[in-house]
């Protein structure tokens, strides 16, 4: 029998600048392509992929799939307990190679350890770097230690050497049509990852092209243009300054690497690599977020910062719907729930604020919100989505402190000037004079009705008088923060 090499995609739906996509190719044997759908729930979680993901990965699967047809290959897929499919692979086409990329949240750790201490004594298992710019073991502090604070944890990235990207793969896939052929393949139209009864995708579809394909013109559309104004724009949710690369990095079909490199490569006029320094500090919180989950692997379900298991968490189903909806009164945050619902993505200043008003606000659970945005963003990605949650609630590493309370009224007049954003996703506010946009319920009954706003009834009235929302949670806080002392 003749032997093969199998290479098992995970997040790193791409073809090019993947190290152990290429390091299969190069072994001089023909290559297995595998995909394997686990929807088991990992240990400790009570959730699978949420249903934006579910949505582009079906569409990410699909472009990877005829990408590799047209180099003469064949995707193969199945659904499963990735042991027990990969056994049978392994049995019936003589594996004698498994090759991997290395993930980094717990589940995917867990897998990969089971992998190697099921078949390393049998065949040759190596896993390879891709998913981040740099290994978490590689960055650390003199001490030994992880990193905490995300300063002093980039200034250490930025002394590395610079990352690039893996080599490309070849256009030909090495040739085992044969076996392809006899390997069952499950349809991935069959795995039900598209929404049918409501079908809720159509704004998905309008805004979004998941693949590499898709994810290669993003990078130069935004290198070819709004990065150059990045450092101040990435703060405006009315403007289209921000790369929104997040889906196509989150799915590994852009490698973080290639984004680093061609930004330092193209940006050339010194005006504008100030913002590009400004982007890649972003790419910067991704590696963070990760290192830190690496490390804190209890990071999604406990507070970083333990006194933070004792806070007065105020439970309010009405009031998590209303925040879900885009139901608030207060503009800024209604727009960001509404963009999130309608096209699985929210500017991150509209997620800032949106995150502060649940928990600091309605004194919410961060973890309602996480899971809220686990199933609603098709960017949900373990690490950033629990790092970012716990940032926002003060109970993470590097955290905003406590006091830092999101006023959306004057977020809202600071980012959104002159309103587009608001007016874009909260269109029966559109006709409101800008100056009372931000703060609806301060306008005379005669502008109101001039606007076609009826508050209570067309839009909403506040949830909560900001004031006091104030009061309360930072009176919760002092609370938390004296029993820690």
């Amino acid at each position: 029998m003749t032997n093969h090499t199998l290479f098992l995609f995970r997040k790193d739906l791409r073809l090019n600048d993947n190290a152990a996509l290429a390091a299969a190719c190069r072994s001089g044997q023909p290559v297995i392509l595998l995909y394997i759908l686990d929807e088991t729930p990992p240990e400790g979680q009570n959730r699978g992929l949420g249903g934006a993901g579910r949505w582009w990965l079906h569409h990410s699967l699909r472009a990877l799939a005829e990408e590799i047809k047209t180099r003469g290959g064949r995707l193969i897929l199945r659904r499963g307990r990735p042991l027990g499919i990969l056994d049978e692979i392994i049995a019936v086409a003589g594996v004698n190679r498994l090759y991997f990329s290395r993930g980094y949240t717990p589940a995917a750790r867990a897998l990969e350890d089971a992998i190697h201490a099921r078949y390393h004594d049998r065949i040759e298992v190596k896993r390879f770097a891709g998913h981040l710019l740099f290994e978490p073991e590689q960055i650390a502090q003199a001490s030994g230690l992880p990193y905490k604070v995300f300063t002093p944890f980039w200034r250490s990235c930025l002394a590395q050497a610079e990352p690039y990207p893996a080599n490309s793969c070849p256009d030909k896939m090495p040739g085992c049509a044969t076996l392809n052929l006899s390997l069952k393949s499950e349809a991935l139209d069959g795995w039900g990852l598209l929404p049918e009864k409501p079908d809720w995708a159509a704004g998905l579809r309008k805004v979004w092209t998941p693949g590499e394909r898709g994810a290669r013109r993003a990078l130069d559309r935004f290198l070819d243009g709004a990065v150059a104004d990045y450092g101040a724009g990435r703060n405006r949710p009315d403007r289209d300054d921000t790369s929104c690369l997040s889906p196509h990095l989150r799915f590994g079909e852009l490698a973080p690497a290639r984004v680093w490199q061609q930004t330092r490569a193209r940006v050339k006029a010194e005006a504008a690599q100030k913002s590009a320094m400004a982007f890649l500090r972003e790419l910067g919180w991704r590696e963070f977020s990760s290192h830190l989950l690496f490390h804190w692997p209890t990071l999604p379900e406990q507070p970083f910062r333990p006194e933070f298991a004792a806070f007065p968490w105020t439970p309010d189903a009405k009031a998590l719907w209303a925040w879900q909806r885009g139901r608030t009164g207060y503009p800024l945050v209604d727009a960001g729930m509404r963009q999130l619902w309608q096209t699985g993505w929210m500017h991150n200043r509209a997620r800032m604020v949106t995150a502060s008003f649940l928990v600091k606000h309605l004194l919410i659970h961060w973890r309602e919100g996480e899971a809220w945005f686990w199933d609603t963003l098709v960017d949900a990605d373990l690490a950033n989505n629990a790092a970012g949650w716990q940032w926002v609630a003060g109970s993470g590493a590097d955290a905003a402190p406590y006091f830092r309370i999101f006023n959306p009224i004057l977020q809202g007049k600071k980012f959104d000037p002159e309103g587009l954003y608001v007016r874009k996703w909260a269109p029966e506010l559109a006709k409101l004079p800008t100056q009372y946009l931000h703060e609806p319920w301060l306008a005379p009954a005669a502008v109101l009705a001039d606007a076609g706003v009826r508050l209570g009834e067309t839009y909403p009235r506040p949830l909560i008088e900001h004031g006091a929302a104030r009061d309360r949670a930072l009176a919760a806080f002092r609370r938390i923060k004296g029993s820690a002392e």
